[in-house]
């Protein structure tokens, strides 16, 4: 049960992203990948108008979902899409959700996962201010997924403050999340290494943590550092910046002794729900 974790410096030219994307999925595919997870925006980080994009893949205009389905076809490989900004399916015109896409090795949609917890924060870098929700509509479900390497969670980026979706993945039989992500280079050095082990830990799940990692149009600058969680909290793979394919493999034998010789989810006195949230739009 192989996967790689994909790391990019995307800018906002859709091709070239694309094209980059192709060539690290091609690594991982080489190395024996069968799914591979890339980062949060990995399509077109910082691009003026993604309302524009979504609306264009929606009606079938796009290069995005074709290139998602064809790569996945040739490279025999299950791709966590990142993000890309896609409306509600049966709503081309309304505002777009931050969508991951779980491809499978047949370019066919398996799953659709729209981020929950949307970045509104101030942060002292050069940008200053992020308020994802001018751009983006919230998602309302949590969503897992059964995969060739285990059953998968999907969670984007600031999800990983939120550790009660973590749970509720968990108590939805998640043996692996991904958590692709493009932290600021402020909030990554102070939070991020922290985040992605205490959520594998809690979980005892793998954390799949591929991130944007360099600079990027108009000033903006990611944090890196992409990484393998096991379900110890220990790390397998990293990376700081720059582009970047790790590979990982999981020990289901391990990961199920040590559900059994620490039994979290039976010792849990709280429970969450697992239905669809209120919107805050």
């Amino acid at each position: 049960m192989t996967f790689a974790v994909i790391q990019m410096v995307s800018q906002d030219d859709i091709e070239a992203n694309l094209a980059t994307a192709y060539r690290l999925l091609e690594q991982a595919a080489k190395a024996g990948a069968q799914l591979a997870v890339l980062p949060e925006n990995f399509v077109a980080i910082g691009h003026s108008n993604p309302a524009m994009i979504g609306q264009a893949e929606a009606l079938g205009a796009g290069p995005i979902l074709p290139w998602l389905s064809c790569s996945a076809r040739a490279l025999g490989l299950w791709i966590v899409a990142g993000t890309l900004p896609f409306p509600p399916d049966d709503q081309p015109y309304a505002k777009p959700r931050a969508c991951c896409l779980l491809i499978n090795d047949q370019g066919e949609r398996v799953a659709r996962y729209d981020k929950l917890h949307l970045f509104n924060a101030r942060v002292d870098d050069r940008q200053g201010s992020y308020r994802e929700g001018d751009h983006y509509a919230e998602g309302q479900d949590i969503v897992v997924a059964d995969t060739p390497v285990g059953r998968l969670g999907l969670t984007v980026c600031y999800d990983l403050r939120f550790p009660e979706l973590y749970t509720s993945l968990r108590e939805a039989g998640a043996e692996l999340i991904a958590a692709p992500s493009a932290f600021t280079a402020v909030t990554g050095k102070a939070h991020w290494d922290i985040l992605i082990r205490a959520r594998a830990i809690e979980t005892q799940c793998y954390i799949l943590a591929a991130a944007q990692g360099g600079l990027h149009p108009r000033g903006r600058e990611t944090w890196g550092h992409s990484a393998i969680i096991d379900p110890w909290g220990r790390v397998l793979e990293e990376s700081p910046t720059g582009e970047a394919v790790m590979i990982g493999r999981r020990n289901i034998v391990q990961q199920q002794a040590l559900r059994e010789q620490m039994p979290i989810a039976q010792h849990r006195r709280f429970g969450f729900a697992t239905s669809p949230l209120p919107s805050h739009e």
